[in-house]
């Protein structure tokens, strides 16, 4: 056994496990040393269960989205090492996601040392800690963060962890980034100093659920229960499963149906018959809006796209959502004639609770059960037409065919798989085709930036070990994931996953986008969008020879089940497989 040396960077990971984070996904560098010790005599002495369980990440944007899906399917914050500014700023992408899917992840920073004649242990003594000095290394995550701060001394180390775990747990949850010098890092402390009660906020919790005001849950009550249409829009209320349960009581109670508009989350269940339906970058009306007299807006960010399918001009609108203004995003606007700060969960139990005991008026129970009984039938409708959607051309893979049959295979297992969409231009394909039921069994990334699949599904598997995790996404998306460093993380860390990619040989969405504003334009006319990826990369090969992972490339229907059950043989035998499905092409 050694003698170590008490630090910072000790009192920095002891809070990190204090605060219950159970990894520390880290891309290491020259700022580290301190924090690299701190292991080293951790593991010498035997104890190393102080401190978080360190995944070694080759790429930052791997280990940030590792973090993210461990939190999103946990519900805990768990922790990001990058290095100083260049590490930051490949994080980028991977922290919008988090931002706007608002998932907890803490990101420390080495910067560069703030000494360069050995002043204090630590001090520059390589080349690079001159060139990575930079004016305001906080700055370059500032718009995506909930908090942000320096760590200047050790002695209130531990105050500034759990109070960047508090703020960064606190709906509306997010991302929080504190940075550290190097000769801070190594400072010698004494450890009863820092859980002095002046310094360390020990266990801190987030802030307590936020409900609604008697006046404003009576107010949405009341309008519900009168409406002859009502709707209810959300898009990652989901991230709660206890939440899902409160909107189907609600929904059930009133006959309400529920529009999944750009979903992140599930957030009805698929099957129930008053599921609405889901819109992503929908072009057309939407009958759901076009219909409702009355809507309730509940954790949404877009819930509808106002040039392409408004809700109808004199509906009533109520928001409630853990963020209702959206102050991070500078154009958004909902002509709403409330907007509620609350928890869904509490909001929709409230709300529910009134409606049960006021109920409806007598004489409106034979329009519930006609508008029940219409709903259903829509909804079954729209069931039997996915279904037609199922069976293409005999020599053609079509996106809806590949979502069907994985649907049907997770259907024969025992697991209870949980399904990662990064599948961008089929994202509605995937909610449509899998009928996911089960909260918590479909995620989305909760924002915009691409290659979040691959750190998720680590992340996912590390805190569900048992569970098949399975990953949709385009090509484009998996070439984003970074996929070789994925892989071997994958790999290393006994976290096999299953990936299908719907290759289609290109970029869809900005073809998609350019024929949206210029239908007849010369991109149009002449059939050059520049969006085509050729010659065609092995894309599972990439897998293959980065993490040991099972690949195929599959190009006929006939292929496409026998391969995917193999895959997920490959997948329980401990092996990542990557199934590259051949789509038409773009």
């Amino acid at each position: 056994m050694t003698t170590a040396p008490y630090t910072t960077s000790t009192a920095f990971l002891e809070a990190l496990t204090e605060a219950g984070v159970d990894y520390v996904f880290a891309n290491l560098g020259s700022d580290h040393p301190g924090i690299v010790e701190a292991y080293a005599h951790a593991n010498a002495n035997g104890d190393a269960h102080r401190f978080p369980r360190m995944i070694i990440c080759p790429h930052e944007s791997v280990a940030f989205s590792a973090a993210q899906g461990y939190a999103q399917t946990t519900g805990r914050p768990q922790a990001v090492l990058v290095h100083v500014e260049c590490g930051t700023q490949n994080i980028g992408g991977m922290i919008h996601n988090a931002a706007k899917g608002r998932t907890p992840v803490l990101v420390f920073a080495g910067a560069s040392p703030s000494t360069q004649y050995g002043e204090h242990t630590g001090s520059r003594n390589e080349f690079i800690q001159w060139i990575q000095d930079v004016h305001d290394q906080r700055g370059i995550v500032r718009g995506y963060t909930k908090y942000d701060n320096e760590i200047r001394t050790g002695a209130n180390v531990k105050q500034l962890v759990h109070r960047a775990l508090q703020i960064a747990t606190s709906e509306p949850a997010g991302p929080a980034y504190l940075v550290g010098a190097r000769e801070v890092m190594e400072q010698t402390l004494d450890p009863a100093d820092t859980d002095n009660p002046r310094y360390h906020l020990h266990h801190t919790p987030p802030i307590a659920a936020a409900g609604l005001d008697p006046h404003t849950t009576d107010t949405i009550a009341r309008a519900l229960t009168e409406a002859d249409t009502p709707l209810v829009v959300t898009s990652y209320l989901g991230r709660d499963p206890h939440a899902v349960t409160q909107l189907q009581r609600l929904a059930d109670h009133l006959a309400v149906p529920v529009l999944e508009s750009v979903p992140m989350r599930l957030n009805f269940p698929a099957d129930h018959p008053l599921h609405a339906g889901y819109q992503w970058n929908t072009q057309e009306p939407t009958p759901a809006l076009a219909e409702a007299d009355t809507i309730l807006a509940v954790d949404t960010d877009v819930p509808w796209i106002p040039l392409s399918n408004p809700p109808r001009p004199d509906a009533r609108i109520f928001v409630v959502d853990t963020d209702p203004l959206k102050e991070q995003m500078p154009l958004w606007h909902v002509p709403a004639e409330i907007f509620a700060r609350a928890q869904a969960r509490t909001a929709l139990d409230q709300i529910a609770t009134r409606i049960e005991h006021t109920g409806p008026a007598h004489d409106r129970a034979d329009a519930l059960d006609r508008r029940r009984t219409r709903l259903a039938a829509e909804h079954d409708r729209r069931r039997r037409d996915a279904t037609e959607r199922e069976h293409p051309r005999h020599d053609v893979i079509t996106p809806q065919s590949v979502v069907a049959h994985l649907r049907e295979l997770l259907a024969s297992l025992d697991d209870d798989a949980i399904v990662l969409t990064e599948a961008i231009s089929n994202y509605q394909t995937v909610n449509e085709h899998l009928g996911a039921t089960r909260p918590g069994s479909l995620i989305g990334s909760g924002g915009g930036s691409l290659g979040w699949h691959a750190g998720a599904a680590i992340g996912t598997k590390l805190a569900h070990p048992d569970a098949l995790v399975v990953s949709l996404v385009g090509d484009g998306s998996y070439l984003f994931g970074v996929p070789s460093s994925a892989y071997w993380v994958a790999r290393r860390y006994a976290t096999p996953t299953l990936t299908v990619v719907f290759d289609n040989r290109g970029w869809k969405s900005p073809k998609l986008s350019t024929l949206g504003v210029h239908p007849d334009g010369a991109a149009a006319t002449n059939d050059d969008f520049n969006t085509g990826f050729e010659p065609e990369a092995d894309l599972p090969g990439i897998a293959a020879a980065a993490g040991g992972a099972w690949g195929r490339t599959v190009d006929h229907p006939d292929h496409l089940a026998g391969t995917l059950d193999d895959a997920v043989e490959a997948v329980r035998a401990g092996r990542s497989a990557v199934v590259s499905v051949h789509v038409p092409q773009v």
